[in-house]
């Protein structure tokens, strides 16, 4: 028995390229083909697809549509599968999707149907109760997990770095001078590059040297210690 899909997009042209691409598939029977959210609804309660293919905005309020199509089904339709397609990458729409679980859900962008074997992979795989996220979705997660968690302390140098370690432990900038032999002159413009680095102005309140300590603290593991020479 082939899969039986209902395709939904708001884009005529869209919408004729998709039909024309599944129609060639012996594995799939295209049931439906809608221009906006309320007739898909219609023709899943008709036609009980087993997937549903979507682009993210729908009318009528071109927002985030497809999204909220894909979690109601999830609760009045569990069987069915869903893949949504977006112009765009964006992965906190791709987040929301999987919010309410990955299982039979899929989030492909448009650039991709062109490849009639990676849309009709992922329709089975939905149809099957498996997940698939577009490969450029992940790694611009990736990038955002990365750029969330990088430290201001990356942006030293290795000399900055130990410059700041002692400045950490309250030592004056002579003192610094001396621990890593550099002359205080050196110690100074370093301190200034971490200043201008971690962004930290002159303040009334709290000096930028106690601040810089603190961020050096709170960057560095628990057991990490200022080096020794």
């Amino acid at each position: 028995m082939p899969l039986r899909v209902a395709l939904a997009d708001d884009s005529y042209l869209m919408r004729e390229a998709l039909s024309q691409l599944l129609a060639g598939v012996p594995e799939l029977e295209l049931t439906a083909v809608c221009e906006d959210t309320y007739s898909l609804l219609e023709a899943v309660e008709r036609d009980s697809p087993d997937v549903v293919v979507t682009d993210v905005r729908m009318p009528p309020f071109r927002d985030q549509e497809g999204i909220r199509l894909a979690t109601g089904l999830r609760d009045t339709h569990p069987r069915i599968g869903v893949v949504v397609l977006s112009q765009y990458a964006e992965p906190e729409m791709a987040l929301e999707l999987f919010a309410s679980g990955s299982e039979g859900r899929a989030y492909l962008l448009k650039e991709r149907v062109g490849d009639r074997s990676e849309l009709v992979a992922a329709i089975q795989a939905v149809a099957a109760g498996r997940s698939v996220v577009d490969p450029k979705i992940v790694d611009l997660l990736i990038v955002e997990r990365r750029r969330a968690t990088a430290s201001p302390l990356d942006e030293l140098t290795a000399r900055e770095r130990e410059v700041l370690a002692e400045v950490a432990t309250g030592k004056s900038n002579a003192a610094i001078a001396s621990q890593l032999f550099l002359t205080k002159r050196a110690v100074e413009k370093h301190i200034n590059a971490i200043f201008m680095k971690l962004n930290l102005r002159e303040s009334e309140d709290t000096s930028r040297r106690v601040k810089a300590a603190l961020i050096f603290l709170a960057g560095e593991p628990a057991h990490a210690e200022p080096p020794h020479h």
